[in-house]
């Protein structure tokens, strides 16, 4: 199996997809606030959230959902700033993913990987760890 990396070019390229991974995990899942809600822990991420009111019109009350889901439409999340957090950190996790994962071809094909393609890769690592971060647009 040829390679186009370095000793340490594989090592980055391992780390960055365990790090692209784990941002990715980390994106998906509900758990960015918890909280407590008419007596139940609730908790939500950008897209995701666990345990979350609804007006039930039936019996004219609010009721508690206690499960985990989606938002029924990215206009039904709640603010302008929680859809731009969710667009920028999905766009993050993205690039760091693209990265890692053309880091690891770059483990098994020779050639593919020069020195300023890793370069590049680099810079839009560093651009893509920004944006999952909340770094990129100041936040």
């Amino acid at each position: 199996m040829a390679s186009s990396l370095t000793c340490a070019g594989i090592v980055w390229a391992f780390l960055s997809f365990l790090c692209a991974a784990a941002s990715c995990v980390g994106f998906f899942m509900p758990y960015w606030l918890l909280g407590s809600q008419l007596e139940k822990s609730v908790s939500f991420g950008t897209f995701r959230r666990c345990s979350y009111p609804v007006r039930d019109e039936s019996r004219q009350m609010t009721v508690m959902v206690e499960q985990c889901g989606r938002y029924a439409s990215f206009q039904a999340i709640p603010s302008a700033e929680w859809r731009i957090c969710t667009v920028v950190t999905g766009l993050g996790c993205g690039l760091l993913l693209l990265v890692a994962l053309t880091a690891l071809m770059g483990c098994c094909v020779s050639e593919l990987i020069s020195r300023t393609v890793g370069r590049v890769a680099g810079g839009i690592q560093f651009l893509g760890g920004k944006c999952s971060c909340g770094e990129g647009m100041g936040m």
